[in-house]
């Protein structure tokens, strides 16, 4: 059994930076994807918090990239041959939403990072979100696209509401 969440991290940060790309070179593409890894590292711990959880998507699968590609509006098929586009298969979409969260809410990524100290991923190991909480100018400008709340708000929206209630759950989500 995979109870490691790796592919589904690799997978959802793949699907991020080929979506809303850097601008601005090889530097550039780098810094974007260090965010885009580290939100979704925090979304992933989120939603499956013990190896068991982690296990089970491993058994079962994430679900794919198909419903965010439409959202999104992009082809997959335009840019990846078929056995190229496998990587799709392992993208998770409520990690992905609650990535883009992340990525356009500074304060709600400190409360991410915050939820998941206390967790069972990052025991015994000093992990730090720099990036994803505290983005310098450099940063920001290198994942423009990544951290736009307009762009993102269509993969946002689709499970804000879960993220809410998992970092805060007897908080009651007014609209």
């Amino acid at each position: 059994m995979l109870a490691d969440l790796s592919p589904l991290i690799a997978a959802t940060t793949q699907w991020l930076t080929r979506s809303y790309p850097a601008c601005g070179g090889a530097l550039a593409a780098a810094l974007g994807e260090v965010q885009a890894r580290q939100a979704v590292t925090v979304a992933a711990w989120l939603r499956y918090p013990t190896p068991t959880d982690a296990a089970l998507v491993g058994m079962a699968g994430p679900g794919g990239s198909a419903s965010l590609d439409w959202i999104t509006g992009a082809d997959a098929t335009a840019h990846d041959d078929s056995d190229a586009a496998a990587w799709r298969t392992w993208v998770d979409e409520v990690v992905a939403s609650w990535a883009a969260c992340l990525l356009t809410d500074a304060g709600l990524a400190r409360m991410a990072v915050a939820a998941i100290a206390d967790g069972g991923h990052a025991t015994g190991v000093p992990i730090e979100f720099r990036r994803l909480v505290s983005p310098d100018a450099r940063d920001r400008q290198a994942a423009a696209l990544l951290r736009h709340p307009d762009l993102l708000a269509p993969v946002a929206a689709l499970h804000r509401p879960a993220l809410h209630e998992r970092l805060d759950p007897g908080r009651a989500l007014i609209a």
